[in-house]
């Protein structure tokens, strides 16, 4: 903690203090409070009188007794008892005089049932001890930013028409002081680096595995126990604040990781809070994950429902987060996720999906959207389940994205095929183009891919290290260009060679050597190129943005497209080559007659790769070709992707083509 914590003389409990109404109470019930954080908890407040103090509230309502226990009473049970509210709501409350800042605390409860006692966290907490450690500490979120221009103009930078690049990073692993155990950066200390980092490379957010307090860290964040308040392991909650706050004033967005699907069973959570099953399913079936030895939320219970959506707002709210990133919608979705058969419940009628999970997620949105039409919200969803990213009064999930799982695994499997056999597997890369424009799709090449025995990105291409090289510049390369937008896990943009590891720092001495650091250019050029050109990222989610030059090349493993713009010379041509083969006086129509500047070649030799290209760029013939009356001869690199934009020919006053003009001139001459 980088704050002392205030001394006051502690009283005895008041139960004339409340921050509750009547509505917030009607609200709480009805599943609809969307910022109980403000109401549930530990709040430091000024009674009536003009006392000082913390108020406390908690939902136990299956509870016989609730003391509030922590090191300013020794813990004692008996000494600071909570009242239970005359209106049936389940909440619990009292107000402690002189309680500041900085104090330990828990909810010692005793349950109705099964003589059931712990001492539990608060599920509002704003604030926990660094873990191992669980006890929250009492805590306020007073912060001035900074950020006030990147507010203003956010809803253009999170658009669905603006170019967005993300940079996804374990804030424990991305860099450390040292290799010794915990002693990684703290918010604030990793703030300049995080920002110049990602300015260098062109990245347009950052995206944090999820900082959510959690008590084991191997979990990386996804075994969620303080939903309102971002692991103590880097530092205070205002720290936290400043590393969004200067991202933002580095103009770049942040994106949380986001995990209502699921939660741990430590029993200072929220499992068997009040001794009974009060955020989970009683029955297993329901309640349990198999996989993942946690608990299931019952998001049928209006609640449960208050509590993630007020958990959802909050970061928004409270954090100025951009876009919050949902995990594992697929698992919330289907009752029978990852269960044998007779070992799920189905709905009312008898189907598969999870109706009330479906309903909570809807209304999620909805909600978010409608106090904050500048952000984004963004499903990991691994199913074919229709319709994610479209609204829910259209019958949607309501999210802005999706999250392209199936396009992240064909392409990793054709990436990692030796070039002799990937003519037998060319539509791995052509199917993604028949549903790319079904939802909002997010490219991801993502943490989960580099994990568990994956290996790295560039130890999943083959052949020698000059190859395995050439296709990783190869896959970025189809990434960036390809209708989407775009997330890289950290340690893809410089060819880390050892798979992720939460518990070491990446191997940035490895950029000292050309190859790695070419790797790190190219990456910076792409994303250069992408936020420039209209035609790479306005038209991402539409399909009058792209089109096929050549998709049939099976039997050369060459693809060719356009993307295009709003501007009428807004077009980009991609040929890539997947063979390690060099191609000369390869023919590619296209519909624009002139000019057509090379602006990217992913076989640069400052990238690492040989140099053979089209010397910047070459002029069309007239020839019909591809459907087109347009020819360019193209040389293609081997293993190689080369990019494309046709030149805007100079106009006279008239609007006349000056080219065209004096071709004329001279052909009548």
């Amino acid at each position: 903690m980088s704050e002392k914590k205030e001394v006051n003389s502690i009283g005895g409990i008041r139960h004339d203090v409340s921050l509750l109404t009547e509505y917030d109470v009607y609200l709480f019930k009805q599943g609809s409070h969307a910022r109980l954080y403000d109401k549930l908890g530990a709040h430091l407040t000024t009674a009536a009188d003009k006392t000082k103090g913390t108020y406390f509230a908690v939902w136990a309502p299956n509870a016989k007794y609730i003391a509030v226990v922590g090191d300013f009473n020794s813990w004692d049970a008996g000494a600071h008892p909570l009242a239970a509210r005359q209106d049936d709501s389940g909440i619990w409350e009292g107000f402690i005089p002189g309680l500041a800042k900085g104090t330990l605390y828990k909810f010692h409860i005793s349950s109705n049932t099964d003589k059931y006692t712990a001492n539990k966290g608060d599920p509002f907490a704003y604030f926990w001890e660094q873990p191992p450690a669980t006890s929250p500490v009492v805590w306020e979120l007073d912060y001035k930013w900074g950020d006030k221009d990147w507010m203003k103009k956010r809803k253009d930078k999170n658009s669905l028409n603006a170019p967005i690049s993300i940079y996804e990073i374990h804030l424990g692993s991305w860099q450390r002081k040292s290799e010794n155990a915990d002693d990684w950066l703290s918010y604030r200390e990793a703030a300049p680096e995080l920002a110049e980092y990602c300015k260098r490379l062109g990245f347009t957010h950052v995206e944090f595995l999820p900082i959510t307090e959690h008590p084991f860290g191997g979990s990386w964040g996804y075994q969620t126990t303080g939903y309102f308040a971002p692991t103590s392991r880097f530092g205070t909650p205002q720290d936290f604040m400043y590393l969004v706050d200067y991202l933002h004033q580095n103009d770049i967005g942040v994106i949380i990781d986001w995990v209502p699907s699921h939660f741990p069973g430590d029993e200072h959570g929220l499992v068997y809070y009040d001794g009974t099953c009060l955020y989970e399913h009683a029955d297993p079936k329901k309640g349990f994950h198999p996989d993942w030895t946690s608990y299931i939320f019952n998001y049928g219970r209006n609640e449960v429902r208050a509590f993630l959506l007020s958990s959802a707002i909050f970061w928004l709210d409270k954090y100025h987060i951009d876009m919050i990133r949902v995990d594992a919608v697929a698992s919330m979705l289907y009752l029978d996720y990852s269960r044998k058969e007779g070992g799920w419940i189905p709905n009312q009628f008898g189907g598969r999906e999870n109706l009330e999970a479906i309903s909570f997620l809807k209304q999620m949105n909805e909600e978010i959207y409608k106090s904050f039409p500048d952000v984004q919200t963004i499903a990991e969803e691994s199913t074919a389940w229709p319709m994610v990213s479209r609204p829910a009064y259209v019958g949607g999930l309501g999210f802005g994205m999706k999250w392209n799982m199936g396009w992240m695994h064909d392409t990793l499997l054709y990436m990692s095929k030796d070039p002799v056999y990937r003519k037998y597997h060319h539509s791995e890369l052509t199917f993604s183009m028949l549903y790319a424009f079904t939802e909002n799709y997010v490219l991801p090449l993502s943490h989960d891919e580099v994990v568990h025995g994956k290996g790295s990105l560039v130890n999943k291409m083959p052949g020698d290290d000059w190859r395995r090289f050439a296709n990783l510049r190869l896959l970025l390369s189809y990434q960036f260009n390809h209708p989407g937008k775009k997330l890289l896990f950290m340690g893809g943009e410089f060819a880390q060679f050892v798979e992720w590891n939460h518990d070491r720092n990446l191997n940035w001495e490895l950029t000292q050597w050309e190859r790695h650091s070419g790797i790190q250019l190219m990456v910076s050029d792409l994303n250069r190129i992408y936020r420039k050109e209209p035609a790479l990222h306005y038209y991402d989610f539409d399909p009058k943005g792209f089109e096929w030059i050549d998709c049939n090349d099976w039997e050369q493993s060459i693809l060719g497209f356009i993307r295009k713009g709003p501007g009428k010379y807004d077009r980009i041509l991609v040929v890539l080559n997947y063979t390690p083969e060099p191609r000369q006086g390869y023919r590619v129509g296209v519909p624009i007659a002139g000019f057509w500047e090379e602006v990217f070649n992913s076989d640069a030799k400052e990238y690492g790769g040989s140099g053979i290209g089209n010397a910047g760029g070459m002029e069309t013939e007239n020839c019909s070709w591809h459907g087109h009356d347009q020819l360019l001869m193209l040389t293609l690199p081997p293993l190689g992707a080369v990019v494309f934009k046709a030149r805007e020919p100079e106009e006279d006053e008239n609007g006349n083509n000056v080219e065209n003009a004096e071709d004329n001139d001279a052909a009548n001459t």
